[in-house]
């Protein structure tokens, strides 16, 4: 056992040296594997309190404890909360990118760590942990969905129950780059639906519904809706980051 503790330690010391630790953002030099350079980490947007009880979104000031923005008054969602890390600008953006189109797997434990601590309580009481699924068709182009990695990786750190066969898209759906709150809504009504054979593993469960980005929120309301209709008794949202006005003009 001792052997090959010192083995591994060798052989972390040796990877270390010859692929010195860099940013996950920016890759610019840092002491440890993992982690964000100062510069980063000082640019990050983190999302604190306080923020709306239900949508997450931050308040410039304290309006008081379980106090709703304006839009969660308005419209208010079938998911019970949605919570995320960071908005989505600069540093937010080329992490969420690099696991989505650069194959940067290797994000997804960092990211999910952040996650677990942005929960707010939602992942107690033993939730099944569901990604956002991807169309087949999407599937085999990108070959991973960087939700499932994102999910994966928070029930690994809870020892939570992961599920992603609870919910498949069944309709392909076109690209949601450009489109409007109420656009991006038709878009991907009824394209999400529980298999048959799942509602019977889902009846009166807990959800956590992950995704990467809480953008206008149509696709975690469409995805909740079916999960709800399969019998859930209750969705929250969790993502990495959140877009602050509805639209991500470098979403793709």
């Amino acid at each position: 056992m001792q052997s090959k503790s010192i083995a591994h330690r060798l052989l972390h010391q040796a990877t270390e040296f010859l692929l010195p630790p860099t940013c996950l953002a920016c890759d610019a030099a840092v002491s440890q594997q993992g982690s964000l350079c100062p510069s980063c980490w000082s640019e990050a947007r983190f999302i604190e309190k306080p923020y709306c009880a239900v949508l997450g979104a931050p308040f410039s000031y304290d309006l008081g404890e379980g106090a709703l923005s304006a839009r969660a008054i308005a419209e208010r969602p079938k998911f019970h909360t949605a919570r995320a890390v960071m908005l989505y600008e600069d540093v937010a953006r080329r992490l969420v990118l690099g696991l989505k189109f650069s194959d940067r797997t290797d994000l997804a434990p960092w990211m999910a760590t952040l996650m677990v601590r942005a929960a707010d309580g939602m992942l107690k009481d033993n939730p099944m942990i569901v990604p956002v699924p991807l169309h087949a068709r999407r599937m085999m182009m990108r070959r991973f969905n960087q939700a499932a990695e994102l999910a994966r990786a928070i029930a690994k750190e809870e020892n939570l129950t992961y599920t992603p066969q609870m919910l498949i898209r069944a309709r392909a759906t076109k690209q949601q780059v450009g489109l409007g709150r109420r656009e991006r809504a038709h878009n991907v009504s009824g394209a999400f639906r529980v298999p048959k054979g799942q509602r019977p593993w889902l009846e009166g469960r807990s959800i956590v519904l992950v995704d990467d980005v809480f953008t206008t929120g149509a696709t975690l309301e469409a995805c909740t809706r079916a999960l709800l209709r399969g019998g859930a008794a209750r969705v929250d949202c969790l993502t990495f980051a959140r877009v602050a006005n509805g639209v991500a003009v470098h979403e793709i």
